[in-house]
C-alpha cells in the first residue's frame, strides 16, 4: 500500500497524445494495478462519485473497463449490495464524505467488499489520510491508497475541461462577494495541476497580468484571475515536485493562462467549419447526434446516438473543413466508394456514377451489407452537412456571416449593422443578439445611454437580452497581442477612424472562404509566445526558466531537455485526401499510435471562463506550423448559445441576505 502518485510511469511516452496517456493512466495505472496477489483473477467493482464517473467517460468506454476485470460500476452515494467475495476499486475526490462512505464500506466485521483499492483524483489532506488510518481493521483490508492525480476531462486529443461550468458567473459577478471566486479558482487551480501530474510535465507559468496596475487606479478581483490562478496552479506544482516520483525538477513546457475577456467576439460570432456549425446549429448534447434511421422489417422509424468524436475518421478529417468544403468532399467520397467496388456498380446497373444524385447513391448502397459500416458513416455524415446547408439557406446565414466579418475587419460599422435590422426582420433573436455582441466589442461606446436604448429597440430585444450585452462589456477590453505596435500616433489614430477593426488580415494566411477570414485572438498570442514577441510587461512569468531550460525560453522545435521532447499525431484531417480506406475505428486507433513525429515542446493555454471551438482548431493548426504540440484548456468549453444563457446569469445586483457569510 502506498500513499504517494503512483510511481509507475511507464504510460509517459513520446509516442502517446495527450488523450491517449490520460486513456492509460486509468485503465493500466489504476484499474490494472489491482491485480496483484491474491486479487489478480478475480472480478472487481468500480466505485465512482458524480465527477469521476464524468472523468472516466471522457476518456473510456465500458468495454475498455471490463476488459480490466470491472464487473459492475457503482455511485459511492447510492445503496449497493453488500460483495463480501469481490475487491472493490474507489475512484474518487478526496473529499470528507467519500473519505467517510469508504470507512464505513470497510469497517467492522462485516465489510461491503474483501478489500479496497482505493485512488483519489487529486491531493488528499493529511487529515484525511490520519482519519483513514486510525481503524486498524480498515487499514488490514487496504490494497492500495493512492493520488491519482488526474481531475480534468479530455475533450479532443489536444484539448481538455475543468467542468467549471459556472465560472463565469463565480468569477465576473459579484465585486463585493468574493468567496465563490476565490473557491472556484481554487477547484480550477487543483484540476490544472493533475494535467501536468499526469503527462510528467513541469512548466513556466506565464498569465494575463491585471490591466489597471498603477497607483490611481483600483485594481478589482476580476482583473486578478489570471494571476490568482497562476499563483494556485504553481503552488500545487510545487507540492507535486516533492510527492510525485520521477516528476521533473526543471521546467520542460509552456502554460499562458488567459481569461474570457481576452476575446470577446470568438464566443459570439459565427465559425463555418463542419464542427463549430454541428454544435452551434443542430442542438447537440456534448458530441452527441440524434438521427432517426429505417427501422428492422421496414418498421417505423427509430432514433439512433452516434458521437462525433476522434473514433470517426471522416469526423477527424473534415470537422476543422469549412462547410462548403466538407459537403464536397463528402459527396466525392460518396461516389468515389461506389465508383470502386464492383458490387456496388452491378447493383445500380447500367447507369453511370456521373448521373447519380446523392440520393441515388445511398438507397443503392444501403442494400449491400458487406458495405454497411462504411456507408453508414458516410450516409450520417451527409444528412448531417445536409441538414446544415437547409438551416444556412433558410436563416440567411451567409449574409449575416458576411457583415460579422466585415465588422470585424473594419469594413462595416454600426450603420451597416442598423440597416441589417431594418431589411431582414426575418433573422433570428438569437442571431440579432449575436451580431450587437460583436458590434459592442468593437464599439462599446454605441451602447451607452440613449444610443444602447435605440439599437436594442431597433433589434427587438428584451431587457434581458441587453443585460448579456452589458455583461459582455464587463469582461473587459480586448488585449494586445504584441504591446509593441502601440505608439502615441496609432492611439490617436484610432479615436478618430469612423471604422474600426479588431482584427487585420494576416499576410501568408489567405482563406479560400470569405466566411472563414476571422480568427481568435489565441492565434496571434500563441504565435508570438514562440517568437518570444509576446510581452513580459502584459504576460509576466511567475517562475524565471532556470538556465538549463532549453536555452532559450522559446526556442520552439529545438531543443535540449530529454524531458521536454515531446511527440505529435499528424491530425487526420491533415493527412492528404487522397486515401479512402480506413473507414473502421481500429484503423484509427493503428493510426494514431503510429503517426507521430519529434517536436519542441508544449505548448499549453488555458482560458477562464470557457473556450471555443474556433479556438480548439486554432490549436490543432498551431502544432501542424509550429510543429510544437498545442493543448487547450478551459473551465468549460461553450458554444454560442451556452455562452450566452452564462452571460445572462452574471449578476450585478447588490447584496442580498443569501449572499451573506454569517
Amino acid at each position: 500500500m502506498s500513499m504517494s502518485d503512483s510511481d509507475s510511469s511507464s504510460y509517459v511516452s513520446d509516442c502517446k497524445s495527450f488523450k491517449l496517456i490520460s486513456r492509460e493512466r486509468l485503465l493500466h495505472e489504476m484499474l490494472r494495478s489491482t491485480k496483484t496477489g491474491d486479487s489478480k483473477s478475480t472480478w472487481k467493482v468500480l466505485i465512482m462519485d458524480k465527477l469521476t464517473v464524468k472523468i472516466m467517460s471522457h476518456s473510456c468506454k465500458m468495454t475498455d473497463i471490463t476488459d480490466e476485470g470491472v464487473s459492475l460500476v457503482e455511485d459511492i452515494y447510492k445503496r449497493r449490495q453488500p460483495l463480501p467475495s469481490m475487491d472493490a476499486i474507489y475512484f474518487i475526490q478526496p473529499t470528507r464524505e467519500n473519505v467517510i462512505m469508504c470507512l464505513s464500506d470497510m469497517s467492522g466485521r462485516t465489510p461491503l467488499y474483501r478489500k479496497a483499492f482505493i485512488f483519489f483524483s487529486s491531493s488528499i489532506s493529511r487529515e484525511l489520510v490520519m482519519d483513514i488510518k486510525k481503524d486498524s481493521k480498515v487499514l488490514s483490508r487496504l490494497g492500495a491508497l493512492r493520488e491519482l492525480n488526474l481531475e480534468y476531462f479530455p475533450i479532443d486529443s489536444q484539448g481538455f475541461v475543468t467542468n467549471n461550468e459556472r465560472a463565469l458567473q463565480e468569477l465576473f459577478g459579484d465585486e463585493e462577494n468574493n468567496y465563490r471566486g476565490v473557491t472556484c479558482l481554487n477547484v480550477m487551480a487543483k484540476r490544472i495541476a493533475t494535467v501536468f501530474a499526469s503527462l510528467r510535465e513541469f512548466p513556466s507559468v506565464r498569465f494575463r497580468a491585471a490591466k489597471s496596475l498603477d497607483a490611481t487606479t483600483m485594481t478589482t478581483f476580476r482583473d486578478l484571475i489570471p494571476t490568482k490562478l497562476a499563483a494556485g496552479v504553481w503552488d500545487c506544482l510545487m507540492r507535486y515536485k516533492k510527492s510525485i516520483p520521477n516528476f521533473p525538477q526543471t521546467e520542460t513546457c509552456e502554460l499562458l493562462i488567459l481569461d474570457r475577456s481576452v476575446d470577446q467576439i470568438a464566443p459570439v460570432i459565427h465559425e463555418w467549419t463542419y464542427d463549430a456549425m454541428c454544435h452551434d446549429l443542430l442542438n447537440m448534447e456534448g458530441n452527441k447526434y440524434v438521427h432517426e434511421v429505417p427501422g428492422k422489417s421496414d418498421g417505423p422509424l427509430e432514433r439512433k446516438e452516434v458521437l462525433l468524436e476522434d473514433h470517426d475518421p471522416i469526423w477527424l478529417e473534415l470537422r476543422h473543413a469549412h462547410i462548403a468544403d466538407a459537403s464536397e468532399r463528402l459527396h466525392e467520397k460518396m461516389t468515389n466508394f461506389v465508383s470502386k467496388n464492383k458490387a456496388a456498380q452491378i447493383q445500380h446497373g447500367s447507369k453511370g456514377s456521373g448521373d447519380m444524385s446523392t440520393k441515388d447513391i445511398q438507397k443503392m448502397v444501403q442494400a449491400l451489407p458487406q458495405y454497411s459500416e462504411q456507408i453508414d458513416k458516410l450516409s450520417l455524415h451527409i444528412e448531417i452537412a445536409g441538414k446544415i446547408n437547409r438551416t444556412i439557406r433558410e436563416s440567411g446565414l451567409r449574409e449575416l456571416g458576411q457583415l460579422e466579418q466585415d465588422l470585424v475587419f473594419g469594413d462595416a460599422t454600426t450603420k451597416d449593422v442598423i440597416k441589417f435590422f431594418t431589411t431582414k426582420e426575418d433573422i433570428t433573436h438569437e442571431n440579432k443578439l449575436r451580431l450587437l455582441m460583436i458590434l459592442a466589442s468593437i464599439y462599446p461606446e454605441k451602447f451607452e445611454g440613449e444610443k444602447g436604448l435605440n439599437l436594442m429597440k431597433l433589434a427587438k430585444l428584451t431587457e434581458e437580452d441587453m443585460s448579456v450585452v452589458h455583461n459582455l462589456r464587463m469582461l473587459g477590453g480586448q488585449p494586445v497581442a504584441n504591446k509593441s505596435v502601440k505608439s502615441a500616433f496609432g492611439l490617436k489614430f484610432e479615436i478618430h477612424k469612423k471604422k474600426r477593426a479588431a482584427r487585420k488580415e494576416r499576410p501568408g494566411e489567405e482563406e479560400k472562404w470569405q466566411l472563414s477570414r476571422f480568427y481568435p485572438i489565441i492565434e496571434e498570442i500563441i504565435e508570438n509566445l514562440t517568437r518570444n514577441e509576446l510581452s513580459k510587461e502584459d504576460y509576466p512569468c511567475l517562475n524565471d526558466p532556470s538556465p538549463s531550460y532549453h536555452g532559450s525560453p522559446f526556442s520552439g522545435p529545438v531543443n535540449q531537455n530529454p524531458h521536454s521532447m515531446r511527440s505529435r499525431r499528424t491530425p487526420t484531417w491533415a493527412r492528404p485526401r487522397g486515401s479512402e480506406d480506413g473507414y473502421s475505428s481500429d484503423s484509427v486507433i493503428r493510426h494514431a499510435s503510429s503517426d507521430f513525429r519529434r517536436v519542441g515542446q508544449r505548448i499549453f493555454v488555458f482560458i477562464v471562463g470557457g473556450a471555443t471551438r474556433s479556438e480548439l482548431r486554432v490549436c490543432h493548426k498551431l502544432t501542424e506550423k509550429l510543429k510544437r504540440e498545442i493543448i487547450l484548456g478551459s473551465s468549460s468549453i461553450d458554444d454560442p448559445s451556452q455562452f450566452i444563457t452564462k452571460l445572462k446569469m452574471i449578476t450585478t445586483h447588490e447584496l442580498s441576505l443569501d449572499d451573506i457569510q454569517i
